[in-house]
């Protein structure tokens, strides 16, 4: 078993511990050093990052590999990368970033295949001059999606 695959198998192994935590991202450099990046369900506090660094920490030899871990929960400016995260921001307002357009808009809707994006939009009257209001909404699959990040209002 190769030193990645090893890490892997204990990170996984430290998560099912944790079932609200999961895994985004998972990082080996060539100077060994391992960068988890993880992230829950109802967040994620400062003493998941410990616990899974004590598990990875206890189950690695560093007599067989030398490395240096670091543990963090993935940033607010972060890109969504799993299903799960979409799901845990519906109700928030993300910036989507498509092939064709950029979209800013309230995630009202996260399922297995796409997202529903809600907004207000001025447009012209369809009759007479001038603008109105009008509710837009949009469906996006994930596989239309280059980026989508969490955007932070105060």
């Amino acid at each position: 078993m190769t030193f990645k695959e090893k890490v892997k198998q204990v990170v996984d192994e430290a998560l099912q511990e944790k079932p609200s935590i999961f895994l985004i991202d998972l990082t080996i450099t060539d100077s060994f050093k391992v960068i988890v990046g993880i992230d829950g369900d109802n967040g994620v506090v400062l003493q998941d990052c410990i616990d899974v660094s004590r598990a990875v920490e206890g189950n690695l030899d560093r007599e067989e590999q030398d490395f240096s871990l670091e543990v963090a929960s993935v940033g607010v400016g972060s890109p969504l990368k799993l299903v799960r995260q979409y799901k845990k921001n519906i109700g928030r307002t993300l910036i989507v970033k498509t092939n064709n357009e950029n979209i800013e808009a309230e995630l009202v809707e996260a399922n297995d295949l796409f997202i529903i994006l809600s907004w207000k939009a001025r447009e012209a009257k369809k009759v007479g001059k001038g603008k109105e209001t009008v509710q837009k909404e949009l469906q996006i699959p994930y596989t239309d999606i280059k980026e989508a990040v969490v955007t932070v209002t105060f």
